[in-house]
């Protein structure tokens, strides 16, 4: 079996010399970086908020603002109902704030319990939320699935606004209003937001209506500033790895702006302080990479309030204090995630196939003992390995397994989905998610059965040569240009992320010496080809063992980074594959 050593292709961007002609106050390089990434002009790069998409395309954004200031003067009970991951948690951290700044009296908020209630809104958390008597449920960041929960909320005469942004199924619930910019019709220009930024804007607009009203027009309301709420959006965009697409880029780029000047919420302040994270000189990857992830093991663990509350919280104390527990919680998700890789790794290994050619299509991993809320992590490393479409299923009660997928470009895993569901309506007791990540329930005794089927529809729909990994580079840089004035010209010039990758280079060098540190991450010693630089580089989610012994020279693709220690910055290689020459 090759998981460990699975073969990708490096293939380095065509860039015509002309285009990098139209960023003349740039950097060569950083010039050619854009221009791979179809940067058509410098415009691209101005992230004012002046350039930011208005909402008034969003459909049903006017209904939307009619419901909510109508409540909030007839002072109203709102309830928001989240999701269990960073994206919910900070939608639902953005509209508790924005509407008690706008003058809602009675806001709260619910958020389902993964290993209880599952996603959304089901008919069992209307149930729940039934004792908080609310007069509006306002779902984000989820809903546009939940027909039956809906339908429960209006029996109780409880009116629905849903704010989302997943992909709609055939059937729209019969809410009051739905605000999704991929609902059907929809006309707003970008269809990435995330959850937290589809709610931001509605919140945007409930703001201009309650100004055009007159409601603002009182010495003990003052109009609000939604543009302190943008450290919220960044993160639960960065978080959610929506692509960045100008309108995100804006997004992001203001809130991190936000997060550098120390003008943030104290738990993002916190979250990065635990994180060893400089909050004055951040990067969109910080936030996805490090505070991303402490925020969703709340959700993963236990319960996503922890998360919530530290995002809510206006103490910085208070918000230590829920940021470490939020650590530790991450400390012990990363030690099951780690047990369960290893564990998938040896399923992968029983499978006996001589290379990764032999793989199924489709790779289906099951272990009775795995964490529910660990196995889209478990699916997503697999699927880096192996490059395929992957789903890593758990135990959920004693009839049913909670599958969660990722998907490799090419392949619309929620569309796959569907079409194995029409194709044996038996087979998938529900699914739902994105192009590229999903959840599913499978009955536990038609495992085999789905199995088979993922494969052959993969199969279908993908050839072998769409398996084969590709990493498109921005070419080489010379001994000269690895320093750290570039690395750190690299880091200020994104935001990176989501289609919009940071800058990847590739080489040959010299491997003068490597160690494993902290049980899973290769340290290296790497020199340049003429042998006049030494290199400091490291690999992470690796060890020693993945490569060959007696090995001198390697072809790497990495990124150029700084690496900070004792005060000292220092240029890096952050190395994301390495061949042996």
């Amino acid at each position: 079996m090759t998981a460990k050593t699975h073969k990708k292709r490096i293939v380095r961007r065509s860039v015509a010399k002309e285009s990098e002609h139209l960023f003349p106050k740039h950097h060569p390089v950083l010039a050619r970086v854009y221009a791979g990434r179809d940067v058509i002009s410098a415009d691209s790069l101005d992230y004012s908020l002046a350039r930011l998409l208005p909402f008034d395309t969003l459909s049903g954004i006017e209904e939307a603002t009619r419901l909510l200031a109508g409540t909030i003067r007839s002072d109203k009970r709102i309830l928001i109902v989240g999701d269990f991951d960073a994206d919910g948690a900070t939608s639902c951290a953005v509209a508790v704030r924005a509407l008690r700044l706008m003058g809602a009296r009675s806001v709260e908020y619910l958020v389902p319990n993964r290993f209880t209630y599952g996603y959304g809104l089901s008919p069992e958390i209307v149930q729940v939320a039934l004792s908080r008597k609310p007069d509006v449920l306002i779902t984000v960041d989820n809903g546009i699935s939940s027909i039956a929960g809906v339908e429960a909320a209006k029996v109780h005469g409880i009116r629905v606004l849903i704010t989302d942004h997943h992909l709609p199924g055939n059937t729209l619930p019969n809410a009051d209003v739905i605000v999704n910019p991929n609902s059907p019709g929809d006309s707003f220009p970008s269809k990435c937001l995330a959850g937290v930024g589809v709610i931001f804007y509605v919140l945007l607009a409930l703001r201009t209506r309650l100004r055009q009203e007159g409601w603002f027009d009182r010495p003990e309301l003052p109009e609000p500033n939604l543009a302190k709420l943008l450290d919220l959006v960044a993160l639960g965009t960065m978080a959610d790895v929506v692509p960045l697409d100008d309108n995100n880029r804006i997004l992001v780029a203001q809130g991190l702006a936000r997060i550098r000047s120390g003008h943030c919420q104290p738990g993002i302040k916190a979250l990065l302080s635990v994180s060893k994270r400089n909050y004055w000189r951040i990067v969109a990857g910080d936030l996805a990479f490090a505070v991303g992830p402490r925020l969703n093991a709340a959700g993963r663990l236990t319960d996503m309030s922890l998360g919530i509350e530290c995002l809510l919280a206006d103490q910085e104390r208070q918000a230590f204090e829920l940021a470490s527990q939020l650590d530790q919680l991450n400390r012990r998700r990363q030690n099951i995630e780690s047990t369960m890789q290893t564990q998938a790794l040896s399923l992968l290994d029983e499978m006996e196939f001589a290379d990764d050619s032999e793989l199924p299509f489709g790779v289906c991993l099951y272990d009775e003992a795995w964490h529910a809320g660990v196995i889209g992590i478990v699916a997503s490393r697999i699927k880096d390995r192996v490059h395929r479409p992957v789903i890593a299923f758990a135990k959920d009660g004693d009839e049913e397994l909670k599958g969660s997928a990722r998907s490799i470009s090419g392949l619309h895993i929620c569309d796959t989905l569907d079409a194995m569901a029409t194709k044996n309506p038996d087979l998938i007791v529900r699914f739902g998610g994105h192009a590229m990540a999903a959840g599913l329930t499978v009955r536990r005794t038609g495992l085999s059965v789905f199995r088979a089927a993922f494969d052959a529809e993969v199969r279908h729909r993908l050839s072998l040569d769409a398996l084969q990994s590709i990493l498109y580079t921005d070419g080489a840089l010379d001994g000269a240009e690895l320093n750290l004035a570039l690395a750190e010209m690299l880091r200020a010039g994104g935001p990176w992320g989501q289609a919009f990758p940071e800058p990847l280079f590739d080489g040959e060098f010299n491997l003068l010496h490597r160690r494993t540190i902290a049980t899973r991450h290769l340290k290296m010693l790497l020199g340049t080809p003429t042998g006049g630089q030494r290199l400091d580089a490291i690999a992470f989610n690796t060890n020693d063992d993945d490569w060959p012994r007696n090995t001198h020279r390697v072809h790497i693709a990495y990124r150029l980074d700084v690496n900070e220690f004792q005060g000292r910055r220092n240029p890096q290689l952050v190395v994301e594959y390495i061949e042996p020459r």
